[in-house]
């Protein structure tokens, strides 16, 4: 069985000034493609944040440690 949609329709409002518009494909693309989108920097397009969250126990090692408990 086939499944068969039906066409959308909407209403439109007609006035004569846009009747004589759609006349102008021009006038019709100036009016929706006119201006370009406001410019995004690159600065604000990248996130940054470090990989992991930094170790508090990582610079606690004293290298002469293992001097005074192993040799001491």
């Amino acid at each position: 069985m086939k499944h068969r949609t039906e066409p959308r329709t909407t209403p439109r409002d007609t006035t004569p000034q846009d009747t004589a518009e759609a006349a102008d494909p021009a006038t019709l693309r100036r009016d929706r493609f006119g201006t370009l989108p406001e410019r995004i920097r690159p600065e604000e397009t990248v996130e940054t944040k470090p990989a992991t969250t930094p170790d508090p126990a990582r610079d606690t090692y004293n290298p002469d440690e293992w001097l005074i408990r192993y040799c001491g």
